[in-house]
């Protein structure tokens, strides 16, 4: 006893996904063991033991685990719907080694539709109470803009009604799909007039053909920003402290902005209440040689465009339009740990098809 004690509080390093799945071999059998009896074992000998584990690899990760077949057990890693973190999940899992007895799974998987029956707060959610109307804007054709369509639906149960249809879209499309194809989502009562109702089992096969025909419509667009034009911006905040920015108004002016739809933005937060909100000399250089390396590594040609950069109220703004959001996660998390201790930084990457994020840079 004394010895499992000391084995389970011996704190082991978690640097790379290896000891990762190092530290897994050592104590798959009790966790095999915890998922297939279930209730509060899975709890206390699984994810207790083993998430903090994954925390000190990467923050922002989390576990889901159940039987898969009746002789295999199943390990998810999710985001929990987080853009930024969904490489990292998909990395450790691509890292795993092969284990009798074990599926690993990156990000929470599709299920059959039709099997799929949710109960919450007296209310049900399956295909029979679901169903779908796209709404088309011609000023931004290439969104994937859904109403979901909840036959009981009562105003004063709003919030269960939209959190159950997430939880079933999110169990029904994967959670992938679920967070990177649909641009925006509402959950109703009442269509619009004129709209025709769909059946929510064809989401699935609405969303493969509306994905398909913008990946096929922007393939290959790519823009070198060597020759664009670029404007200075002033402005004062609430506090009547100056608001500078730079931005590239030939990007802001671009008609295949949707070939981009990733926007990445990093927040570098500086003390500048000695002068009005802005950084020190010192803080200044050291922030534009960070957004330096960012450009070294997501260069405009290969699809990471720098748009544009604001410096208010002790912190500078930069951002980025994406063809993708894996890499641009990955670069800042890597530079963010390089300069740790030196600059403090955050970063975001969400889906913004027609950077309408960005029109405060944009003139009347």
């Amino acid at each position: 006893m004394s010895f499992l004690k000391r084995l389970f509080s011996k704190k082991a390093p978690i640097h790379t996904y290896a000891d990762f799945w190092n530290w897994f071999q050592q104590h798959e059998k009790m966790y095999f063991n915890a998922v297939k009896t279930g209730g509060t074992r899975i709890e206390k000998d699984l994810f207790d033991k083993l998430s903090p584990k994954l925390h000190d690899l990467k923050e922002g990760l989390f576990l889901v685990a159940g039987m898969y077949d009746e002789h295999t057990a199943e390990l998810i890693i999710t985001p929990d719907g987080v853009i930024k973190n969904i490489v990292f999940a998909e990395e450790i899992i691509q890292a795993a080694p092969a284990i009798a007895g074990w599926k690993f799974t990156a990000l929470k998987p599709a299920l059959d539709m039709m099997d799929v029956r949710i109960k919450m707060e007296g209310y049900v959610f399956d295909k029979d109470h679901l169903s779908f109307y796209s709404n088309d804007n011609p000023a931004y054709p290439d969104e994937i803009d859904i109403t979901v369509l909840y036959q009981d639906y009562k105003k004063e149960d709003e919030t269960t009604i939209i959190n159950g249809t997430y939880i079933f879209l999110d169990n029904t499309l994967g959670e992938l799909n679920s967070v990177v194809t649909i641009d925006n989502l509402t959950v109703a009562g009442e269509h619009q007039p004129g709209q025709e109702l769909i059946p929510i089992e064809k989401l699935k096969d609405f969303l493969i053909w509306r994905q398909k025909e913008f990946l096929e419509k922007y393939d290959g667009h790519r823009h070198d920003t060597e020759c664009d034009s670029y404007a200075g911006l002033e402005a004062q905040t609430t506090k009547g402290w100056p608001l500078v920015a730079v931005v590239n108004s030939t990007l802001l002016e671009w008609d295949a902005k949707a070939s981009h739809p990733w926007i990445l933005h990093f927040d570098i937060t500086y003390d500048g209440t000695q002068r009005n909100g802005l950084p020190d000399n010192d803080s200044y250089q050291l922030m534009a040689v960070f957004e330096e390396e960012v450009m070294h590594e997501l260069k405009d040609f290969e699809g990471y465009l720098n748009i544009a950069r604001e410096t208010a109220n002790n912190k500078r703004t930069v951002y980025f339009a994406c063809k993708d959001f894996r890499k641009p996660s990955k670069v800042l998390h890597q530079l963010i740990k390089e300069y740790n201790g030196r600059l403090t930084i955050t970063y975001d990457v969400f889906k913004d098809k027609y950077w309408q994020s960005l029109n405060k840079f944009m003139s009347n």
